[in-house]
């Protein structure tokens, strides 16, 4: 891979050893299912209302903390995949190589279809009347 200077993020170096890891994720996530089936079972079975107040707002927390873990976490993959490369199965070419590919004749032809299409230049009289 080509030595490439860190990625920045609000002003400094993303580091991926100062935030929370994916084992950090799924604990989270395991949490996360249990209280969510624990929390209507609670209302269900009878359990005090203070409880199942309480295990309502510890699921909003915890959907909280891992909706933030894995932000942090798609940021650090987005991050290490600003660079084309081919997708490891691929038999197809990726679009950039498609566009890489394409001749330099081809853009040109492109870019003077566009400029056929543009609004008339101004007369030369000065007037700044368009026709």
């Amino acid at each position: 891979m080509i030595n490439q200077p860190p990625i920045q993020y609000k002003g400094a170096d993303l580091e991926p050893e100062r935030g929370p890891g994916l084992g950090c994720f799924r604990f989270q996530l395991v949490v996360l299912a249990i209280l969510v089936i624990l929390t209507p079972i609670s209302a269900v079975a009878g359990w005090p209302e203070v409880v199942s107040a309480g295990l309502l707002f510890l699921v909003i927390g915890v959907l909280l903390v891992s909706g933030q873990t894995m932000i942090f976490l798609m940021r650090l993959i987005a991050a290490d995949r600003r660079t084309r490369r081919r997708p490891l199965n691929s038999a197809s070419r990726t679009v950039g190589e498609l566009e890489d590919a394409a001749s330099p004749s081809t853009a040109e032809a492109d870019l003077s279809t566009a400029s056929e299409g543009a609004a008339p230049e101004d007369p030369a009289d000065g007037s700044g009347v368009r026709q």
